[in-house]
Order: C-alpha cells, then sequence, then structure tokens
C-alpha cells in the first residue's frame, strides 16, 4: 500500500472508532429519553387516576347521602355509576404499577357503604349518619393511597435518575476510553508512517554530506520505496560524478603541470643566456613569462588544493576538544610570521570543550589568523577571543588592517575572489583560504562571517554546542 492508502486507513479506523462512540452514545440518549418519557407519562396516569378516585368518592358521597334522605332510586343509580368509575380508577392505578392492601381496603369500605344504602325507609336517616361516617374513612383509605400514589412516584423517578447516572458515568468512560485509543491510535502510526521519512530525510543528509558508501534502501510503503529507489539512483550518480571529477582534475593537473614545467624551463634558459644575451626589451618579456607561468602554477595548485579541501570537509573525524588550547597551538604554530611583522597577538576568553575535528577546524582558524596577520599593520595588535554562549561559541578575529572594502562584504568568502585592499608589497593571495575555513565551519554545523560594525578586519566563527 502507498503512504496515502495508509493515510486513509488509520483516518478511517480512528474515524470508525470515534464514530461508533457517538452513535452508542446517541442510542444510549434515545433510549433513556424513551424510558424517561414513559415513566413521566405513568406519573401523570397515576396521578389523574388519584384525582379521578378522590372525584369519585365525593360524588359517590353526595349520592348516597341524597338518596338517603330524599329516598330517590335516580339518586342511587347516580351513586352507581360513581362507584363504578371509582373502580376503574383504582383499576387503572393498579396497571400503572400500584400494589398494596389499600385498594382492597377501599373497596371493602365501598361495600359497606353500598349495603348501608339498603334498608326499609324509617332507618334513612340513622343509615345516612352511619354513612357519612363510612366515607369519613374512606377519605382517610383515599389519602393514603394518594400518598401511596406519590411515594410510587418518587421512587421511580429515584430510580430513573439512578439509571441516568449509570449510564452518564459508563458513557463518560467509553468516550474517554475512545478518545485514548483514538489518540494512540493516531500516535501509533504517525510514529510508524514518520519512520520512513525519518530514513529518507538522513538519507538526503548523508548524500548532501557526500557519504555515498552506504547503499540506500529504505522499507515502507510503496511510494516511500519509490523515493528510495531514485534516491539510491542519485547516490549513484553522485558517485560516478565524483570519480569524473577525481579523474578530470588528476588528467587536467598533468596535462597542465607538463608543458607548464616546459614552458618554465624554457623561459629560465632564456634569462640565463643560454640561447644567447637577451636585450633589455627581451629580458622584460621573460621576466613577464617567468611571472605569469609562476602565477599560472600558483592557481593550478590552489584549484586542486580548494577541491582537496570541499571533498575532505564532508569527512569529519570528532573528538571532544580544548578550543582554548587549539587557539593557542595555531597562534604557536605562526609565531614567526607575526614576530617578523612585529605583532602582538593575544588570546582571551574560554569555552567548554566540543566535539569537533581538530585538525579541520585547525586549519579554519589557522587560514584567518594568516590573513589577519597578512594585512595587519607592522607593530600592531591582533586579538583572538573565545566566547561561549546558549546558542554555541564564538571565535572571533580582530586586527587592525584596512579591513574589508564595501563592494567586496558580499565576495569575500567565493573561491578565488581578492579583494580590493591588498597589503602593500605583500604577494598576491589565491583567493581559496577563506573559502576553506567557510567549507571546515559549515562541516561542523556552524557559520563564519564578516563583523562589519568594527574598525578593521573582524571575522567570527560560530560553532553550535550540538554539532
Amino acid at each position: 500500500m502507498s503512504f496515502r492508502q495508509l493515510l486513509l486507513v488509520a483516518f478511517m479506523l480512528i474515524a470508525a472508532l470515534l464514530g461508533g462512540t457517538a452513535l452508542r452514545s446517541v442510542v444510549i440518549l434515545e433510549r433513556l429519553m424513551a424510558q424517561s418519557s414513559k415513566e413521566a407519562a405513568r406519573a401523570l396516569e397515576l396521578n389523574g387516576a388519584a384525582q379521578a378516585l378522590a372525584a369519585r368518592s365525593a360524588g359517590m358521597e353526595r349520592a348516597a347521602r341524597q338518596s338517603l334522605v330524599l329516598n330517590d332510586s335516580l339518586l342511587r343509580r347516580r351513586f352507581g355509576d360513581e362507584s363504578r368509575a371509582a373502580e376503574a380508577a383504582l383499576q387503572q392505578m393498579a396497571g400503572a404499577g400500584l400494589r398494596g392492601d389499600e385498594p382492597a381496603v377501599w373497596r371493602a369500605q365501598a361495600q359497606s357503604i353500598t349495603a348501608l344504602l339498603e334498608g326499609p325507609v324509617q332507618t334513612s336517616l340513622e343509615r345516612e349518619r352511619l354513612v357519612a361516617a363510612e366515607f369519613r374513612d374512606l377519605d382517610a383509605v383515599n389519602g393514603r393511597i394518594v400518598a401511596q400514589v406519590q411515594a410510587l412516584i418518587e421512587s421511580r423517578d429515584r430510580a430513573l435518575r439512578g439509571q441516568l447516572d449509570a449510564a452518564r458515568a459508563r458513557l463518560m468512560q467509553q468516550v474517554v476510553a475512545a478518545i485514548a485509543l483514538a489518540v494512540m491510535l493516531a500516535v501509533g502510526f504517525g510514529v510508524w508512517l514518520a519512520r520512513p521519512f525519518k530514513r529518507l530525510e538522513r538519507a538526503i543528509v548523508q548524500l548532501g554530506e557526500n557519504q555515498l558508501a552506504e547503499p540506500i534502501n529504505i522499507p515502507g510503503p510503496s511510494d516511500v520505496r519509490g523515493v528510495s529507489q531514485q534516491l539510491e539512483w542519485l547516490r549513484l550518480r553522485l558517485t560516478e560524478l565524483d570519480a569524473d571529477k577525481a579523474r578530470f582534475l588528476r588528467h587536467v593537473s598533468h596535462e597542465l603541470k607538463t608543458p607548464l614545467a616546459a614552458l618554465r624551463e624554457g623561459v629560465a634558459l632564456l634569462q640565463d643566456g643560454v640561447a644567447g644575451a637577451l636585450t633589455p626589451n627581451q629580458a622584460e618579456v621573460a621576466q613577464i613569462l617567468h611571472h605569469n607561468a609562476v602565477a599560472l602554477q600558483a592557481q593550478i595548485e590552489a584549484l586542486l588544493h580548494f577541491n582537496a579541501a570541499a571533498f575532505e570537509a564532508r569527512q569529519l573525524r570528532r573528538r571532544k576538544t580544548d578550543l582554548l588550547a587549539l587557539l593557542h597551538d595555531q597562534v604557536e604554530a605562526q609565531r614567526l610570521q607575526w614576530r617578523a611583522r612585529e605583532l602582538q597577538v593575544e588570546v582571551e576568553g574560554s569555552a567548554p570543550p566540543l566535539q569537533v575535528d581538530p585538525e579541520k577546524l585547525g586549519t579554519a582558524i589557522g587560514n584567518l589568523l594568516s590573513n589577519a596577520i597578512r594585512f595587519s599593520p607592522p607593530a600592531s595588535t591582533l586579538r583572538l577571543v573565545l566566547a561561549a554562549s546558549d546558542a554555541g561559541v564564538t571565535i572571533d578575529f580582530i586586527d587592525q588592517g584596512p579591513g574589508v572594502a564595501g563592494p567586496d562584504a558580499d565576495r569575500v568568502f567565493e573561491p578565488f575572489y581578492r579583494g580590493q585592499r591588498q597589503p602593500e608589497g605583500a604577494v598576491r593571495g589565491t583567493g581559496i583560504g577563506l573559502s576553506i575555513v567557510q567549507e571546515y565551519v559549515a562541516a561542523h554545523g556552524g557559520r563564519v562571517r564578516l563583523v562589519s560594525d568594527t574598525q578593521g578586519g573582524h571575522f567570527r566563527i560560530e560553532l553550535p554546542h550540538a554539532s
């Protein structure tokens, strides 16, 4: 599968997990809402039945007592109708979940009242008094039924709230578990899918550092393997180009040095008068030829040296190095040069040891020091300042020479570029010293730059702590 397909699968798995949790939450919520609606309907039914029972009981009392006083059969039938309606209300409450002995007590009380309605006319007033007492007892039974109904409604409400709390707790646990699992899946897929790209990054860095010996074979999705194959092709191509460049430089050095040596030998013979004495004009032409032959040979050797330095800069052999001691070593190595110009060289500051290649960094320091000695006026002071900060370590080279001209500031590190301000009477340089410094410092992950806010020449090497 390609990286795009794997990424799509990862998103689908996470979406399915979160979507399933959301769907389950909706189902639980719907079920709880339905149960809540059902319980509310049953509570309304119970309350309505209890109110109907009280109303029917009042109607029964009016009809019974009036029928006894007036001896009216119509009122007697109305009592029966109210009694049957009250019985229906009791059955409704029983169907809604009302349990206990109170409905049976109510029925027994109603039967006693019904029995008192039967009898001779002479006893109507006495029976009416007894019926009134029976209805007072029936009212007490109605009150207990209403209290029982309220207790039943409250118990069901508490049970529903308990179910809601339990469901909310379970739902919260499921949501938290789903989120945690989704995060784990996302992190797992992220790490798994990012691993080939880290390998690709390392492979690209190796190619950039010209480390071409190790083949590139990165496992992973199909498109990542395709990029890996392209990088392997690039590695092989760069290897061929390096070999071609090395052969070209060897051939150029051989092909140029041989005729150049013959040219210098011929010019030397002419100057020595082997072919006869030279006129003043001929001697001047021979001197020009000799000077340009020497300059051309220096240029060829500088080209070969710069190419070798650019290649070696990618092959660092790091070890823990005391930078202050390295500065003192380079100053001591060039003692004859700076003493010949009566210079005073001062080394200041301190810094923790760094993991660097002491030979290549020493070459960079030596080139900057030699450059500063060359441009410093006689009997002046040359300072080398070592300092450490949170970002890394800096090495400043400060001289009292003419400095770098404004137009030269942007090109001072270009190979074979020589600035406008040159020391009087000095041999013209090749223009590769600062380029080599830049190659070696960049290989250490740092940079070298010209500081333009000071008098004279001021170059600074910046090295990171984690090289």
